[in-house]
């Protein structure tokens, strides 16, 4: 493994733990000489993450469309800026680039950038590991959610754990070491009598 994606806000959230959080990530995958993908920007919890890395020397790749390029919010201290055209781009870029992705507190953009990694793992677009950095509980609403829906049978049971859940940076990334990818999603067809 040697780059992560990380999705995350562009706010920096209510409390100070969140920045605290996002930071403790970046120097603890800059201890491991892991490499950033990240969304580019010098805001909210994803300018934190970045300032982390590149303080402990690490190499950070940035992707970021050129709409948000234009409202100036680029970091300006990356390994490299790739610029695109789209969310979409955005997305398969930093999907192309990463050997994992972890998931930070966030609002919309950051689910979706999560369910979208989420689904392609399910389709076996990808089996690269999926992690959420469960920050202050932030998540135990989402996790909720995903069992709710395996309980209810719109999840398949082997996704019901297809995210690596944990608190703790370090403890998250060694759990990325031992991850293995679920099957591929079956399909069960329902007779029409």
């Amino acid at each position: 493994m040697k780059r992560i994606a990380v999705f995350c806000g562009s706010s920096t959230g209510a409390s100070k733990i969140y920045i605290e959080e996002a930071i403790a990530l970046g120097k603890e995958l800059a201890r491991r000489d892991l490499e950033l993908v990240y969304g580019g920007s010098c805001i909210g919890l994803m300018g934190a993450l970045a300032d982390s890395m590149v303080e402990e020397g690490g190499k950070v790749f940035g992707v970021l469309p050129d709409f948000l390029q234009e409202k100036e919010i680029a970091h300006p201290h990356l390994s490299e800026l790739i610029v695109v055209k789209s969310m979409h781009e955005r997305k398969a870029k930093m999907t192309e680039l990463a050997d994992g992705f972890i998931t930070l507190p966030g609002g919309a953009g950051t689910m979706e950038e999560f369910f979208e990694i989420f689904t392609w793992a399910q389709l076996g677009l990808h089996k690269k590991p999926l992690g959420i950095l469960n920050i202050n509980h932030y998540y135990d609403p989402l996790v909720g959610l995903i069992n709710h829906m395996a309980n209810a049978e719109f999840l398949q049971e082997q996704y019901r754990n297809i995210a690596i859940i944990d608190s703790n940076p370090a403890q998250l990334l060694d759990k990325f070491s031992t991850y293995t990818p679920p099957g591929i999603k079956t399909f069960i067809q329902v007779s029409q009598s």
